[in-house]
């Protein structure tokens, strides 16, 4: 099953539930997915998929920390559901341990041995990870190997 018909059978569902969160959210990814799709004139291959997918948990996960800050819990508490349901949509996340490994490995195939080469690192290392976890977990885990 495609995204885009895992998304409006989800919406449907959320319809019939009455559950109002999944049901917004739902319907803000696919807003989201169309306004890539019009942007790019053509339809969205799932690499660009995931790259909204990817914006939309970095939004929340950034609105739970302003929320947070201004002691809305509230807030904090539907954007924690919300981020649940966005997560549905993603790849697994790789842990830690996933993460290390797959930067020894981009470090071993570029052969890289200090800071300088960071960035081709990265270049090497962020396609194998997209969607798959966070670029800041992946440059934190090259900058400690090449340390």
């Amino acid at each position: 099953m495609s995204l885009s018909e895992q998304i409006m059978s989800d919406m449907k569902e959320a319809m019939k539930a009455r559950d109002k969160v999944k049901l917004n959210t739902v319907r803000m990814i696919k807003s989201a997915l169309m306004n890539e799709k019009i942007k790019a004139g053509h339809d969205l291959t799932p690499e660009e998929e995931l790259t909204v997918l990817s914006r939309e948990k970095k939004q929340r996960e950034e609105s739970i920390e302003e929320f947070a800050k201004a002691n809305r819990n509230d807030l904090v508490a539907e954007t924690k559901q919300e981020l649940a349901i966005v997560e549905d949509y993603l790849p697994k996340q790789l842990s830690k341990e996933e993460i290390n490994e797959a930067a020894a490995s981009a470090i071993a195939e570029v052969n890289a041995h200090d800071k300088s080469d960071f960035g081709k690192v990265m270049k090497v290392l962020m396609p194998k990870i997209k969607g798959k976890a966070d670029g800041k977990a992946a440059s934190a885990a090259v900058r400690d190997q090449l340390s």
